[in-house]
């Protein structure tokens, strides 16, 4: 597979997320090496990744996210309403509505989930935190880019967020760590990924000016 073909086809997988298989720890493992090449701010690497196997705690954190998925699409932030003047979208939303509702369901069965976090003595700074979550969030893609290349799907979440410190008590996740995301991983089943649709590039491009 070409760089571009990676970087176009790595694809969100819930529905396709094969709930049945284990996948190797020594996989997750490659994929982690690939994600600290990342770039972090100051070269701090302040993430730490915690790898959740153990049926019981998946189980468990499956819970708070079902929970957190209800809220969610209760609120309407889901619905295809939301791109009503636009069919092709809203056909598009509604795909992804279903699919997020079946990870919602399932996702304490996936063989794999993975919590990337961050160090943050300090606790959280005030105003923009680009830089804090820049610093996590290209590790988190590159892990998912590797997961790809080796047969794996991934998802990237964060709606268990609205229960960050409940799971961290689970965890056993210290104080001055934070979530970021959350990534099930599992083979997938079907066939391979294609380019999503996208709106086009100038109708978000701006040069020199907004």
């Amino acid at each position: 597979m070409t760089i571009d073909e990676l970087l176009t086809t790595t694809r969100s997988v819930r529905k396709r997320l094969d709930l049945a298989s284990p996948v190797p720890m020594e996989l997750v493992r490659e994929c982690l090496e690939i994600a600290l090449q990342a770039p972090t701010g100051g070269n701090r690497q302040g993430w730490h990744w915690i790898v959740v196997t153990d049926p019981e705690l998946r189980a468990a954190i499956g819970g708070y996210y079902r929970r957190s998925w209800d809220t969610y699409y209760a609120s309407g932030s889901s619905a295809r309403a939301m791109f009503q003047d636009d069919r092709v979208r809203a056909e598009a939303q509604e795909r992804v509505s279903e699919s997020a509702a079946y990870l919602g369901e399932h996702l304490g069965e996936v063989p794999v989930l993975v919590l990337g976090c961050i160090t943050l003595p300090g606790g959280l700074p005030e105003g923009n935190q680009a830089g804090l979550w820049g610093s996590l969030l290209p590790a988190a893609w590159s892990y998912m880019l590797a997961a790809r290349a080796r047969g794996l799907g991934t998802a990237w979440t964060t709606l268990h967020l609205a229960y960050e410190t409940e799971i961290a008590e689970l965890l056993g996740i210290p104080d001055d760590v934070r979530q970021g995301v959350l990534i099930p991983t599992a083979y997938h089943t079907g066939e391979t990924f294609r380019r999503a649709s996208r709106q086009p590039l100038d109708e978000v491009l701006h040069l020199d000016r907004w």
